[in-house]
């Protein structure tokens, strides 16, 4: 619920276990008052003597607006005017002025959320959003903030517009999407670190004076660093203390940091990467910034995370896919890699179908002449001396197994060995004169040119319209160097990562509108481009190319804090791994692999007879528990990467009358019987049972169960809890 008390000067945004409250400081300015616990009252300006002449002392002189506005709690910040803590918006106009001053306007309340124009964003009807309008008549510039919530939801979703209201040109240098206050406290940050392998790793660490920030500058949400980052107090934990955190629906750069001023209290923002970015706002236009997701617990890590899942299963993810049982499919790239023709795809999907498989995704090296990642990309035909009688008689001879095909795709790619590039050497993303570099050498297409964007939608859908092609792994093995674009002026060479990512989004939708039916995965070298703003086109996003059961349980506890499991790409591969060379049990590989969308990554007819034979069996444990892992609550109950010895983690049905409990015990330990585990989440009052034994819920949540040691390393197992 939403509410402008006109008495107060307050607005009041509601939701199911909180409140954010903000208020019009003399008239003038947009001030953050509080986003914590729900409150009933909306007598509570008095927390920044918003109705005084002096703001926390500091007394409201126009003429000594430095004094007031570098303490003044800003709902959205603006820098050049006095307050010295970072800021939201910068701008520049023709004669250098860069100085912004927003002041209130006006507001209105209205029913639902409007789209983002060109950005995905949250969606749903029952919900409320707020837009507040500020504006800078010296700039001749209009600010549109929106906030919405969504009814039994404790999130705030918000997002900015700006509007060139006046006759001259702007250059917007920055322009954040959101910023939260938070009073003088002790907190730690928790964001998360990796790199290529070993994505999404927990970082915490205590708040000093200063900026913390982490953020991209490569064109993608990235490996090194994610668009999430949480304030916590001290003493917060998985079950206790006050949580704030920011996720941002956006798959390009971005910053987020949380910064401590010299009076104590915490600017907390986040957005678009200013860093290379620069965009040129021509009189009557406008300019849309992605959405940010907070989200306010006072009850820890575990109910942070069961708002963010909560919100993006019902209000993000598609609905066709999001509670829909995935098909348990099988990807030949680890299994072949670039070495494989019609009938070693045949044939392993023919072994597949024997093993309730459901679906064979042809990898990297079917177009062009590719046998190798030096060529090709660009050239999307098929390559029939590799697949003989064409793409069609492929899918039709696999559909006849009973199963589906998927296709990889890499379309944001140009090879500069490749029949594209020798006709259009201006279609890659590089600077004049100079050599450009190279990752897996291969160079961006340069999607600022509408007919590229023309070229890459076409050269896709004609190959998804030749075949019964039912799924998409959409990747991107690269991040951007050589920023530059021929099709664009030198005032606009700053938007040149900002439009690829707009192109990108405009690219999977109009797929999806041609092709409903399609099941799109997102990949980027893996984890880099695993994000909100992705999963508002495909349901599920490949989440690491390290595959080492060991190494994933780091990678998707941090994936976990915010994305619910049926987002996760998972897989069990082939060992020694490929990765890391690490040999661990085929039943542990099946059961890491469950805390995702699950499938495998493996020639299935080299494999042994031992680990083919469990192959059914997996899959039908998938199916058995698929209803809990798409809709429970995700409940984390030990970390291997703070423990080093074990983890486990619990799924709770919502009517608390099914779990299931996953221990992974990584290091075997001398001495050790077994390991007394504290349960969440059940219904205390409830018994159950848990392998032909009944407990009482109480019982399981505060003395505990006891798990028997298993015998050796890399041993895990599934227990089924069930009320009776």
């Amino acid at each position: 619920m939403i509410r402008f008390y006109q008495k107060e000067n307050i607005f009041k945004l509601d939701t199911p276990n909180t409140s954010y409250v903000m208020g019009i400081a003399c008239g003038r300015y947009l001030t953050h008052i509080y986003y914590g616990k729900y409150i009933n009252s909306v007598n509570i300006g008095y927390i920044i003597d918003m109705d005084a002449e002096d703001i926390n002392g500091i007394k409201m002189d126009m003429g000594e607006k430095p004094g007031f506005l570098d303490k003044l709690p800003m709902e959205y910040s603006f820098g050049g005017m006095g307050d010295y803590r970072e800021s939201c918006i910068e701008l520049s106009s023709d004669f250098g002025q860069r100085g912004v001053e927003l002041l209130y306007d006006s507001y209105e309340i209205i029913d639902g959320k409007p789209e983002l124009k060109g950005l995905p964003s949250t969606f749903g009807e029952d919900s409320q959003t707020l837009i507040i309008y500020l504006k800078d008549d010296v700039h001749g510039i209009k600010v549109e903030l929106r906030y919405s919530v969504f009814e039994g939801i404790d999130a705030v979703i918000r997002s900015v517009i700006l509007k060139n209201t006046g006759d001259k040109t702007l250059y917007v240098n920055k322009i954040l999407s959101s910023c939260l206050e938070l009073p003088e406290n002790d907190y730690d940050y928790l964001a998360l670190h990796g790199s290529w392998g070993r994505e999404r790793h927990m970082e915490r660490q205590h708040i000093g004076f200063g900026k913390y920030s982490v953020g991209s500058a490569r064109g993608i949400s990235s490996h090194q660093e994610h668009p999430f980052m949480a304030v916590l107090s001290e003493d917060a934990t998985q079950e206790h203390g006050d949580v704030y955190a920011m996720n941002f629906v956006y798959s390009g750069n971005f910053i987020s940091q949380i910064e401590k001023s010299q009076f104590g209290s915490h600017r907390f923002v986040m957005g678009i990467n200013p860093e290379g970015f620069c965009w040129k706002l021509s009189a009557g236009e406008e300019f849309t910034a992605p959405e940010v997701v907070l989200v306010y617990s006072d009850s820890g890590i575990d109910k942070m995370s069961h708002t963010f899942h909560d919100l993006y299963r019902d209000h993000l993810i598609r609905k066709q896919w999001v509670y829909a049982e995935r098909p348990v499919l099988i990807n030949n790239w680890e299994g072949t890699y670039f070495d494989f023709d019609e009938k070693k795809i045949y044939d392993i999907a023919e072994e597949a179908s024997k093993h309730g498989i459901e679906m064979l995704v042809m990898d990297d090296g079917w177009f062009g002449h590719r046998n190798d990642d030096r060529t090709s990309l660009g050239d999307w035909y098929v390559n029939e001396d590799k697949l003989k009688g064409g793409l069609k008689k492929l899918v039709d001879n696999i559909n006849s197994l009973g199963m589906k095909f998927g296709i990889w795709f890499e379309p944001e790619m140009i090879s500069p060995d490749s029949d594209v590039y020798r006709e259009h050497p201006d279609w890659a993303v590089r600077i004049p004169g100079r050599e450009p570099g190279q990752r897996r050498n291969q160079l961006i297409i340069d999607l600022s040119k509408r007919e590229v964007i023309e070229y890459v939608y076409e050269s896709v859908a004609k190959i998804l319209r030749s075949a019964n092609i039912e799924y998409v792994k959409w990747d991107m093995n690269r991040g951007f160097t050589d920023v530059a674009s021929a099709c664009l002026d030198s005032d606009r060479q700053g938007e040149v990562m900002h439009r690829h990512m707009l192109a990108v989004y405009e690219l999977q939708g109009r797929l999806l509108e041609e092709f409903p039916y399609l099941l799109l995965e997102n990949c980027s070298s893996g984890g880099g481009r695993l994000d909100p703003g992705m999963l508002y086109y495909s349901p599920q996003i490949w989440c690491s190319d390290d595959t080492d059961a060991i190494e994933r349980l780091a990678i998707q506890e941090g994936t976990a804090l915010m994305y619910p499991l049926s987002v996760i790409g998972a897989h069990v591969s082939d060992c020694p791994n490929h990765a890391v060379g690490r040999v661990t049990p085929f039943e542990t590989r099946g059961i890491v692999a469950m805390a995702g969308t699950f499938g495998y990554e493996l020639d299935i007819t080299k494999i042994s007879d031992e680990d083919r034979d469990m192959i059914s069996g997996q899959v039908e444990m998938y199916k058995k528990y698929c209803p809990l892992i798409q809709s429970g609550d995700y409940y984390r109950v030990a970390s291997y990467q703070q423990n080093h010895y074990y983890d486990c983690y619990e799924i709770v049905s919502k009517d608390k009358n099914e779990a299931m409990l996953v221990f992974i015990q990584v290091m075997a330990q001398i001495n050790m019987g077994g390991r007394l585990i504290k349960l969440k989440g059940l219904n205390p009052d409830k018994k159950y049972s848990i392998e032909d034994k009944i407990y009482t819920g109480d019982t399981l949540m505060n003395a505990g169960f006891l798990i028997k040691r298993p015998d050796g390393d890399f041993k895990a197992k599934i227990y089924n809890i069930k009320a009776v």
